[in-house]
């Protein structure tokens, strides 16, 4: 049968390596993972024994389409404990994970033919799912002085019906204050476009916490996801937070293209809402990594990165080293053992000279990686 034009997206270059770390490992090599955004633990214990328990006397079919009504009334008192935003549930729309959230948010909000004004390095899955849409990313070069964040400069005389910014950013880390964000904000407003936050790396910060574009106007799109803070990645359920006049547009969309979120992930992740203790648990680790990383990357020969306000993820310039980040990924994982993502993932421009280190993983995987990172760059004469 024939391919669709609308189907011929790019690889997603992580899930590549990946499966190239997937074949190491059935050959019998002990891989590290820095190369993959999933946290290294499982579901909270609370919402395992809670999908368990629900196992036993609950059918798990169908939920309405708009998600459980007690998870959407939690996600809604999260916006109050997080940010003090007081949050209607019935703007809170359960999805099949955040791509399931992008899907239908860029369904319901852009025609075939619509521009997203997007910052590149970004997560490569935004243009790919855009184009299957028929929609044109207007992926916008980012300036390492602005941390690889969109400003409103980068913005001016340029056609767009739609802005989506990342804050925790992938593969950055980096965030927007108050003011930046609200700038950007702004500046779709002004010219009539949709605004889309993806926020899915909220809960994961260091130094201060994560502003929600909730915080500074209603008339935005957010998205975020159970995957990243709540550990939940294989679960696929997420959610967005709309204005109210596109929550029904939204509900007709995943009536027919989901049904619903799966109501197994439902009901764990309702749960999941309460294990705060082990959710911090999971913060020190990300704590600890993120010093070793800071610490241990450029003793290894990774000397051009800027620290991360979030996420958990460290980005390396290392155009002095390759211009080829795929090829010299491989190289890393055939000598090293070491699984990273070539940046041509974050930015097809710029991205032959930066690798994306993940920090997700066991703080024993993280110093090992490092050790290993360290042997490969001295016998590679990076180091002295």
């Amino acid at each position: 049968m024939r391919n669709s034009s609308r189907g011929a997206v790019d690889p997603f270059i992580v899930m590549d390596v990946m499966e190239a770390a997937r074949q190491a490992e059935e050959a019998g090599r002990h891989i590290i993972h820095m190369e993959v955004g999933q946290p290294g633990t499982p579901a909270p214990a609370l919402a395992r024994n809670s999908l368990q328990d629900a196992m036993s006397d609950n059918a798990l079919g169908y939920t309405v389409a708009l998600g459980l009504p007690a998870l959407r009334q939690r996600i809604a008192k999260l916006y109050g404990d997080w940010y003090n935003v007081d949050l209607d549930p019935a703007r809170v729309v359960v999805t099949p994970g955040s791509s399931g959230g992008f899907i239908l948010a860029f369904s319901a909000l852009f025609d075939a033919g619509d521009r997203i004004a997007l910052g590149a390095p970004g997560y490569p899955s935004y243009r790919q799912i855009m184009k299957s849409l028929n929609l044109i990313p207007l992926e916008i070069q980012t300036r390492a002085e602005a941390r690889y964040q969109l400003e409103p400069s980068d913005l001016e005389g340029r056609d767009y019906q739609g802005m989506m910014v990342a804050s925790p950013a992938n593969p950055t880390g980096t965030m927007l204050g108050k003011d930046s964000l609200g700038a950007l904000i702004h500046a779709a407003q002004d010219k009539g476009a949709a605004f889309l936050s993806d926020e899915i790396y909220h809960g994961i910060e260091y130094e201060q916490k994560a502003v929600t574009a909730l915080q500074i106007s209603d008339d935005v799109c957010v998205i975020n996801s159970f995957s990243k803070y709540f550990s939940m990645t294989g679960w696929r359920v997420g959610w967005l937070v709309l204005p109210p006049d596109n929550v029904r547009q939204v509900e007709r969309l995943a009536q027919n293209m989901f049904i619903c979120a799966p109501h197994a992930a439902q009901v764990a992740a309702l749960a999941a809402m309460g294990a705060h203790d082990e959710l911090e648990a999971n913060m020190s680790v990300y704590r600890e990594n993120r010093r070793l990383m800071i610490e241990g990357l450029p003793k290894a020969g990774f000397d051009r990165i800027a620290p991360p306000d979030g996420a958990f993820y460290v980005y390396a310039d290392v155009s002095h080293l390759t211009n080829d980040s795929r090829a010299f990924a491989r190289v890393i994982l055939d000598e090293a053992g070491v699984a990273v993502t070539p940046g041509l993932d974050f930015d097809p421009a710029r991205g032959g000279g930066t690798l994306r280190f993940s920090y997700a993983r066991s703080t024993a995987d993280i110093m090992e990686g490092l050790e290993r990172l360290k042997v490969f760059m001295r016998a590679k004469g990076h180091l002295d």
